[in-house]
């Protein structure tokens, strides 16, 4: 028991609701949180979390080449989430560490349903209507005057595991007209939720609004920039619940002053956290949540549970549902 020390990494929410979680792992070894800044490099984060052989791991930092070559002794990391583009996942390989993941249903809905709620908060112009109210403004209410989602063309990218929730939503809720840009996903597929597949061009000309539902890469960093807001109708809305970076946030708000973009709703930035200086905080026609699309008590109960699960399959020289690769080895 007394061999496993395990580090809590930038994790807002593990253990903070569901405390049985974080019981259960204080009896497997010792239990700390850290709090660290997103960009830490890697020898530091490293000489921090020194002894801790098992991390339960969030969005940031990176845990880079760098950080593995002087982590030797970490057997795991478990990610309180889908996503690992954080984790150089052939440092950690080389260096027999496990990385896995929550399973991608866990979050679906949940994700789905913020970036649809976002973009009817936007639409609607509901933040504002209710700070209009708490005001003791009612009578301002004709300057609330909004978009209605029904019956619009929405493109919709990427038509994963999010994106074909976002789908199903928009086609069978909403009654809309749903283009789907995928270039990993056959048309058949991306039918079988209700909507058309077509490529980037055809949906940025066609779309009144826009959701980014897609994972990040190297192919798809910045993907929105200028030429492609070029080729967009003018006023259309943007909803973003996957990743900041797949937007370029400095065209993005070019965009924004010149209402070529009618509206953003997002719920993720390139660089996190975000703080009420950020440009896009300057318009009144930016809805921004700070990354709690799959915050909800069931997604957090089932995420803490996976990360839990993994950490007690380690401790029992098992290898974790969802890990993104093997290892040559396990303590046990």
């Amino acid at each position: 028991m007394g061999k496993y020390k395990i580090a809590i990494v930038n994790s807002s929410s593990f253990g903070k609701i569901f405390h049985e979680q974080l019981e259960r792992l204080e009896k497997i070894g010792e239990v700390r949180s850290f709090t660290v800044d997103g960009e830490i490099a890697g020898c530091e984060l490293a000489e921090l979390l020194a002894g801790y052989n098992i991390i339960i791991a969030s969005v940031t930092p990176f845990f880079t080449q760098e950080f593995f070559d002087h982590k030797d002794e970490l057997i795991l990391i478990t990610r309180h989430g889908i996503g690992y583009n954080n984790i150089d996942i052939e440092a950690a390989r080389k260096h027999d560490t496990l990385v896995s993941i929550i399973p991608a249903l866990v979050e679906r809905d949940a994700v789905a349903e913020n970036n649809i709620t976002n973009l009817l908060a936007l639409l609607r112009k509901t933040v504002e209507a209710d700070l209009s109210v708490k005001n003791d403004s009612w009578e301002d209410r004709a300057n609330f005057v909004g978009r209605t989602l029904f019956n619009k063309t929405v493109g919709v990218i990427g038509v994963g595991n999010t994106g074909s929730c976002v789908v199903e939503t928009l086609r069978n809720g909403f009654r809309c007209h749903v283009l789907a840009y995928d270039p990993y996903k056959s048309a058949l597929h991306i039918e079988s939720y209700g909507a058309k597949k077509v490529d980037l061009p055809e949906l940025l000309k066609e779309s009144d609004i826009i959701c980014l539902c897609a994972s990040l890469n190297e192919e798809n960093y910045h993907m929105i920039s200028t030429d492609e807001i070029k080729q967009m109708k003018d006023n259309v809305y943007l909803s973003n619940s996957a990743r900041g970076a797949l937007l370029d946030e400095e065209a993005i708000v070019s965009a924004l002053k010149t209402g070529k973009i009618a509206g953003l709703a997002t719920d993720v930035l390139e660089e996190e956290p975000g703080r009420k200086d950020h440009p896009y905080l300057a318009f009144n026609n930016v809805v921004m949540t700070p990354h709690t699309s799959a915050y909800t008590m069931e997604c957090l109960q089932e995420m803490g549970a996976k990360c839990l699960r993994d950490v007690e399959d380690v401790v029992a020289g098992k290898v974790p549902e969802r890990s993104v690769q093997a290892v040559s080895k396990l303590v046990s």
